[in-house]
């Protein structure tokens, strides 16, 4: 990739047209999540991190054009194409028809409603944090469909399978990279 994305240039970018604290701290825990996986897997931790705080660029203004308005805004600045087919990807199969190829487009495809439902899952635990969340807790919630309904389990199971991952792995891994930015995410709770 040729022109790579700082942290602050993709901040910047997002806090341009994403003014919703909690969509903020959506694309954060999203960040930390993927900048977790690039490090199990030995790739550029600041690459999948921006593409993860980016990956909703579009949402918040222009919900009806999600992934195709952000390709749109990222071309119109230069952006790289490694940056704007991640993003596009994320909404493979629900608005858009770019499918996840690399190892981070499926991460970010299978992360993004995860940490949706790690997120509400933690707002209500009596000690409010991410901290001492256990998988098993998260699969509880995880099979019954009336907690968090608007995530998508489907999207999660089938990026499980793009990626050959079980899904108590991702679950575990998604929660470690929440614990690791817990404080900016609003999820350190009482601990």
């Amino acid at each position: 990739m040729e022109n790579q994305l700082s942290r602050n240039e993709a901040w910047e970018l997002l806090t341009e047209y994403t003014k919703t604290p909690a969509l903020q701290k959506h694309a954060l825990a999203v960040e930390a999540v993927m900048s977790h996986f690039a490090r199990i897997n030995g790739e550029d931790e600041t690459a999948w991190g921006v593409t993860g705080l980016l990956h909703d660029l579009d949402y918040e203004k222009y919900p009806e054009e999600h992934c195709s308005k952000a390709a749109e805004i990222m071309k119109e600045r230069g952006i790289d194409d490694f940056y704007i087919h991640a993003v596009c990807s994320h909404g493979y199969g629900i608005c858009s028809e770019v499918k996840p190829e690399s190892r981070m487009e499926k991460v970010l495809f299978t992360v993004d409603e995860l940490t949706g439902l790690i997120n509400a899952l933690c707002l209500m635990r009596p000690s409010k944090s991410v901290l001492d969340l256990e998988v098993k807790s998260v699969k509880k919630k995880f099979k019954d469909k009336s907690f968090a309904a608007g995530v998508n389990r489907d999207t999660i199971r089938t990026g499980c399978e793009m990626l050959g991952m079980e899904l108590d792995d991702v679950i575990r891994e998604t929660i470690e990279g929440m614990k690791e930015n817990a404080e900016a995410l609003g999820l350190k709770g009482n601990l």
